[in-house]
């Protein structure tokens, strides 16, 4: 249960700040922390492990913890929001208990079911954060061989709600009338293929090949993309395969054809079909070894990497997932270590499925399927983080802080120095006050800015930085162009640690927050000062009023002179994601020249129409290069349209900037 230590709130008006908080979203604050004020000093959950922001008590409405945890198993803010609104339905979803017969409306169906669980799927990892309440429901409806339509993990907006549903569709698992020799195709366990059924054409792994009592023909058993099947995996309650409910089907081998979405690679129809690694056997998984593949380099890019079917296909609103997926493992290799780290064993197919089937392609074919992204997503599905995981967009954070901290609980990457106190994140949301004056800003001058507004330092240097950009949404931009900073220099940014007088050059004392905007020094940026000098500076008639404060100065440097030149901390870009009209593309930095920039799109191109596929494409561009080498001033004179080939999308769509420190990436 949640802590009785915390008090729980619904926003149910969006507040005029801070700018993310939306209507819908859920916050807790400490039981000491809470009084009756105007502002309450509280804590958005869809931040994971995040910060305080003082929300005026107007905007919110007290939840029960019980209320908190089933609102928070729902998808979308909006959804939330309506049900807290309907507080009878609310109250009659508390009251429901194991045993109840209830309506589930799964995947657009509505089945009848029996509640066997109520609870959480995962626990959080500290006691005041919740994770949804969700209702385990063993479905009641049967196929045409009696098999139950198996157990769903579903929040309250699925379950108690609409009429009694007819019986369900009986399918034809014989394919189709006419017959195909498929020893023409080579088709054997492990091959791609596509069978015509009632629905239209479907797609899917052959996991088994034989025969059965009573059939004299040969069989396949198929593991289809889609939730179009029949059975786990058994048939006539003999277990044949392993494979999530509602995806084993089977049909004659000879209804089975090579999968045609990826025919365009090769036109030659009689060549053995592309095969796949087989991770679980009879019920069991294999023992995977903890192998990985370096990040593809500088040089092997061209070879890997360029070209069209290349990267990560794109299927079913999965652009977000692709593009942050590319960015962070195709040549970097900062985040591996989370593809090593222990886990729960409910969490290691997640982790396998992410090394082995997504990462190792990818860095030696240059290549990953589709299917494979849709399986990482229906195993997220399937634990419960958002029943719309496999079907609707998400944004690339949300999908990131589920991976890192509810997945394979990674520290988190960021740790921020506030009053004194340390806040930890996986994320940093940037935030400008109204007065901040940038018109044409670098990523340098963003992250100075809010964190000079926010009053935050870094309690020490992270191995990988994400940066979401200012904006009002996925829409509205807060600046037509930003300049990517190659290298961020955070030695400024760090609560701890020496730092130099900026006009002297010896060791600094004392910082004033006040000088940050004083274009005297230079147009941004903290200003750090030894104690002479900010005397000097503070003597002025307009700085009289200022109230430098003193710097934390690491005990081995005091009394020593300060070295001529101290060694500062940076981080260097290595991804870029952008969005435009909600698709999500990736830029990669992969090498030093300022033209080693590449262009990644799992959607760049379409072959076919509803049943056609997505192909991915990742191409060189050094156009980037040109305009990275540009003065501000003429930067901000280049029309986005009229830039040469996707540059404007990288210097115009920003909506997350990658950095990493060299220093803890596994390969350099």
């Amino acid at each position: 249960m949640t802590s009785v230590d915390h008090r729980y709130f619904i926003i149910t008006e969006k507040p005029p700040n801070p700018k993310h908080i939306e209507a819908g979203q859920i916050c807790y604050t400490s039981e000491y922390k809470h009084k009756t004020t105007s502002k309450l000093s509280v804590i958005p959950l869809s931040s994971g492990v995040g910060l305080n922001y003082d929300i005026d008590v107007n905007h919110m409405s007290p939840l029960t913890a019980e209320e908190a945890e089933l609102l928070q198993a729902l998808s979308n803010d909006k959804e939330r929001l309506k049900w807290f609104r309907e507080r009878n339905a609310l109250r009659t979803a508390l009251g429901l208990t194991k045993g109840v017969p209830v309506i589930v409306e799964e995947k657009k169906e509505e089945l009848r079911g029996m509640i066997r669980y109520i609870g959480r799927l995962t626990e959080p990892k500290y006691p005041h954060h919740i994770s949804g309440t969700f209702f385990g429901v063993e479905l009641q409806d049967t196929d045409e061989n009696g098999k139950t339509g198996g157990e769903v993990q579903v929040p309250l907006d699925c379950v108690a709600k609409g009429e009694v549903p007819t019986e369900p569709e009986k399918m034809d698992i014989d394919g189709p009338a006419e017959e195909l020799n498929s020893n023409d195709f080579g088709l054997t366990v492990n091959s791609v293929v596509e069978v015509n059924l009632a629905q239209g054409t479907s797609y899917g792994i052959i996991r088994w090949i034989g025969t059965v009592p009573g059939r004299k023909e040969t069989l396949a058993g198929l593991e289809l993309d889609e939730d179009r099947g029949v059975s786990d995996g058994t048939l006539k309650d003999v277990r044949l395969f392993t494979c999530p409910p509602k995806k084993a089907l089977f049909v004659k081998l000879s209804s089975c054809r090579p999968d045609s979405r990826f025919q365009s690679i090769s036109a030659n129809h009689h060549k053995k079909m592309p095969q796949v690694e087989d991770t679980e056997k009879d019920g069991e998984s294999t023992t995977w070894t903890l192998e990985t593949v370096p990040p593809v380099s500088a040089e092997q890019v061209q070879q890997i990497l360029i070209g069209r079917m290349k990267g990560i296909q794109g299927h079913c609103n999965s652009c977000y997932m692709d593009a942050a997926l590319f960015g962070l493992f195709s040549c970097s290799s900062v985040l591996d270590s989370m593809l090593f780290k222990s886990t729960a064993p409910q969490d290691a197919p997640i982790q396998k499925t992410l090394l082995h089937n997504i990462v190792n392609p990818l860095r030696s074919k240059g290549f990953v399927e589709g299917r494979h992204i849709m399986k990482l997503r229906q195993q997220l599905q399937k634990h419960g983080y958002s029943h719309s995981f496999t079907t609707d967009e998400k944004d690339p954070e949300e999908f990131l802080i589920v991976i890192m901290h509810h997945i394979l609980a990674l520290d988190p990457l960021l740790k921020l120095s506030a009053g004194g106190k340390v806040q930890e994140s996986y994320c940093y949301q940037i935030f400008l006050d109204q007065n901040h004056s940038l018109v044409l800003p670098t990523v340098q001058q963003l992250l100075e800015h809010s964190f000079h507004s926010t009053g935050l330092k870094l309690a020490e240097v992270p191995s990988c930085l994400i940066l979401q950009m200012p904006r009002f949404g996925k829409k509205f931009k807060m600046f037509d162009k930003i300049i990517p900073s190659l290298e961020l220099d955070i030695t400024d940014l760090l609560s701890e640690g020496p730092q130099q007088c900026i006009l002297c050059g010896h060791l600094a004392a004392k910082e004033c927050t006040e000088c940050f905007k004083d274009p005297v020094f230079n147009q941004t940026g903290f200003k750090v000062f030894c104690m002479t000098c900010s005397s000097q500076v503070h003597s002025h008639p307009q700085r009289r009023f200022h109230k430098p404060v003193d710097l934390d100065i690491p005990p081995a440097y005091l009394g020593h002179s300060m070295p001529h030149a101290l060694t500062r901390d940076k981080l260097e870009l290595f991804a870029v994601l952008c969005i435009e009209t909600s698709h999500y593309v990736s830029f990669i930095k992969y090498g030093p020249k300022s033209e080693d920039w590449i262009f990644f799109d799992s959607m760049a191109d379409r072959q076919g129409e509803r049943d056609g596929f997505n192909i991915p494409e990742v191409h060189a561009c050094p156009e980037v290069g040109m305009y990275m080498e540009m003065s501000p001033a003429e930067l901000a004179n280049q029309v986005p349209r009229d830039m040469k080939g996707v540059a404007k999308r990288l210097f115009c769509d920003a909506y997350m900037y990658l950095y990493q420190s060299t220093n803890m990436c596994l390969y350099r």
